[in-house]
């Protein structure tokens, strides 16, 4: 392009600076919804699957309840503790069991160390609980095999029983008093689930300090080769009924044994959230489309307005190709230049959002508060953003291309009686 084309393009503009502002306006209205809604998509998104973030996704945990439905002469309200016949129907009779975690949780303990004394819940665990759930070790380590294997009387603080008996001291090695009992801290964690809020200590030590019947009130195992809804739905229905057979109570009763599918739910959020990702294109192409349509008419409306300006500059001896070249260029300058501060005001937006989130989320964690994440890092993919910039351009070329290309096939003649 030469300066003449471009000082010529250049006048054109100014000479309709509202009509230049409003086609501009579109397009870069277009791609700026776009990036929000993405962004918007994106971040809640985001912000759910990261709730999913450290615990394993096909994990499943049973909690023992009370039925809900008369069964066999039996009424309703009745407790059903899990014991060890349903380890041995997990262990070795559903081959979709993987890993099989038996916990049992002391409520209401009084922890003290020195003069300072708070009350907290310990849950007896195996070796190896990290896998199933959303545990950030600190300092020390978690229970391990030996723990179990020697009933010691290992404790793993969680971080907010740490604070309250050590404060910013090193508790690592340090002796606390549960109820009188002496254990040993042998590390400290952090849980990303915000209920939870108990210590752990070897499976076999509590399971004999505190629950010589050896009733479970909970068990979480992985389960595997399940991928899809069908198959998961196909594996709870089997579950639910063996479990049914051996504590006798009705099939159908879901709150005797409650069963927590994370899994399942996994699977469910992804779906609503294709929904919703599906729903956001195709708001946001609508409104893309809507910015194109604009560029269109106001480039249809221009060239038809310049027709009798072209036919006198054939007239003169301007070659087709120069006119075409002309509103082709103008086209594209008005497209980009606009479609990038479209991008660019997205982007900026998108990211001031997500810098002020983050520097919320730090302020949260430094204060030891905890809540679920609902919506985290609301940004595009640059490329997405780019491809829809570049189809927004080429819609704009075209746009002018085409009723150019018309007008200049009008003889000079015609063009100059043109109105």
């Amino acid at each position: 392009m030469n300066r003449g084309i471009l000082s010529e393009i250049a006048s054109s503009l100014k000479r309709n600076k509202l009509r230049t502002f409003l086609t501009g306006f579109a397009i870069a209205w277009g791609i700026f919804m776009l990036i929000l809604l993405l962004a918007a998509g994106n971040g809640l998104k985001n912000g759910v699957m990261n709730n999913f973030k450290g615990q394993a996704i096909n994990s499943v945990a049973l909690y023992s309840g009370m039925t809900s439905l008369p069964y066999k002469g039996y009424s309703v309200n009745r407790h059903i503790a899990m014991n060890e016949k349903d380890l041995d129907l997990l262990e070795h009779r559903i081959p979709e069991v993987g890993e099989v975690y038996p916990t049992f949780s002391i409520w209401d303990q009084i922890i003290s160390s020195g003069k300072k004394s708070t009350t907290t819940s310990l849950k007896a665990v195996k070796d190896g609980i990290e896998n199933v759930e959303s545990v950030t070790l600190l300092a020390g380590r978690l229970i391990n095999e030996r723990d179990n294997n020697e009933d010691r009387k290992s404790l793993v603080l969680c971080q907010y029983d740490a604070v309250a008996l050590f404060g910013d001291r090193d508790p690592i090695g340090k002796e606390v008093a549960v109820n009188g009992l002496v254990y040993k801290v042998v590390g400290v964690y952090k849980s990303e689930e915000n209920w939870q809020n108990c210590s752990y200590i070897p499976y076999n030590t509590g399971m004999k300090i505190y629950n010589p019947s050896n009733e479970l009130n909970n068990i979480v195992f992985t389960i595997d080769g399940l991928t899809d809804k069908t198959s998961n739905r196909d594996f709870m229905e089997k579950l639910r009924g063996r479990l049914s057979v051996i504590h006798d109570y009705h099939p159908d009763d879901e709150n005797a044994i409650y069963i927590w599918n994370r899994l399942q739910q996994y699977l469910d959020v992804l779906g609503i959230f294709e929904a919703i990702g599906v729903f956001i294109w195709i708001i946001g192409l609508g409104t893309l489309i809507a910015g194109i349509v604009g560029v269109s008419n106001i480039m249809l409306i221009t060239v038809k307005e310049r027709t009798k300006e072209f036919g006198i500059r054939k007239a003169l001896g301007a070659p087709p190709r120069s006119i075409l070249s002309m509103v082709i260029w103008e086209s594209l300058i008005i497209t980009s230049v606009f479609g990038y501060i479209g991008m660019v005001m997205g982007i900026g937006v998108t990211e001031t959002i997500n810098y002020f989130m983050e520097k919320n989320k730090m302020a949260t964690a430094a204060s030891n508060e905890m809540s679920p994440d609902i919506f985290l890092n609301p940004t595009v993919d640059l490329r997405i953003v780019l491809s829809a910039l570049v189809v927004l351009v080429l819609a704009g070329v075209l746009a002018g291309y085409f009723p150019a290309k018309k007008a200049i096939k009008i003889k000079p003649v015609e063009a100059l009686r043109y109105e």
